[in-house]
């Protein structure tokens, strides 16, 4: 059982379709108890990164969230539940993150012409060929902000938008991914079933 955090923020019944498609039961909550006692837990999301955070704090998620990461347990970000990973993001001011990995999320500074948000398919160079993951794979994306880690051993992948930026990361039984592989077709399902897979 895959279960999937909700928090208000948005994409959270095409997380739960892409699971099922691999004949996973996924279930969506924000009952902080049964998040507290998932086995595997999914942290989706898109919008604000301000706003993601002060959801998962009315809700009582926050600590859920920590423990599950801090035990160990299987955890997977996508998108928004990358970011709000590490210690701060700089949407319309800075707004503390999760702290589960060291950096900040910023918004894109790009080549005059290119636009923001990076939107589309794209290639994703990941740094080691662990199960499910296709050098140079297309993923789909759709966001503004990209996460600037501070501990390089975090990070998964890379993808180039206007220069080189984050596009995974990766610590433990941590994955998290920039991009949305509920969206990306036969590539990104093989990234969720190796997920599911973990022992």
């Amino acid at each position: 059982m895959v279960t999937v955090v909700d928090y208000g923020s948005g994409n959270l019944r095409s997380v739960q379709k892409a699971f099922e498609k691999l004949g996973t039961a996924a279930r969506i909550t924000d009952d902080p108890q049964v998040v507290a006692e998932a086995d595997r837990l999914v942290l989706p999301g898109v919008g604000a990164f301000g706003d993601a955070m002060r959801a998962l704090r009315d809700r009582g998620l926050v600590d859920p969230i920590v423990a599950h990461v801090r035990a160990e347990k299987p955890f997977f970000g996508i998108c928004m539940g990358l970011q709000l990973l590490f210690d701060a993001g700089l949407e319309g001011g800075r707004h503390e993150g999760l702290g589960l990995l060291p950096g900040e999320v910023v918004r894109f500074e790009l080549p005059a012409g290119m636009k923001v948000p990076h939107m589309g398919w794209n290639t994703v160079r990941w740094r080691d060929a662990a199960a499910g993951r296709e050098p140079d794979g297309w993923y789909y994306f759709v966001h503004s902000y990209h996460a600037r880690p501070r501990d390089r051993g975090d990070i998964a992948a890379f993808t180039d938008y206007g220069g080189e930026f984050v596009s995974a990361v990766a610590r433990g039984r941590l994955f998290a991914t920039q991009f949305h592989p509920e969206k990306s077709q036969a590539v990104g399902l093989r990234l969720l079933a190796s997920f599911v897979a973990q022992g």
